[in-house]
């Protein structure tokens, strides 16, 4: 039988500097509400962007990104850029859907 992990927290890698870090605390802030998770946020963390974070192909990270922790210990990238709609502005219900869809909700 396969054993169904569960989300433990939601991680929002975040700076103060980067304008966008604000929307993805909204997001996170949204789905943890809606989820039932705690939220973690972690300043500027580039040894767990390092890690667990998408990188370009300089092997360089960007911030902000959001995770799901599991309780298994497993983390989980799931995006590093706010989506952007059609008009190309940021889509933070698109944004929440996906936090949602990784936690196993979606």
């Amino acid at each position: 039988m396969l054993k169904v992990v569960k989300a433990s927290s939601i991680i929002l890698v975040s700076a103060d500097w980067e304008k966008t870090s604000s929307l993805a605390r909204r997001v996170c802030e949204e789905a943890a509400k809606n989820l039932g998770l705690p939220l973690e946020e972690r300043k500027e963390d580039w040894t767990f962007l390092a890690k667990y974070g998408a990188k370009d192909e300089y092997g360089g990270v960007d911030i902000p990104q959001v995770f799901v922790k599991y309780e298994d210990g497993t983390v989980k990238q799931v995006f590093s850029r706010i989506p952007l709609n059609k008009a190309g502005k940021p889509d933070l219900v698109e944004a929440i859907r996906l936090l949602n869809e990784a936690v196993g909700k979606g």
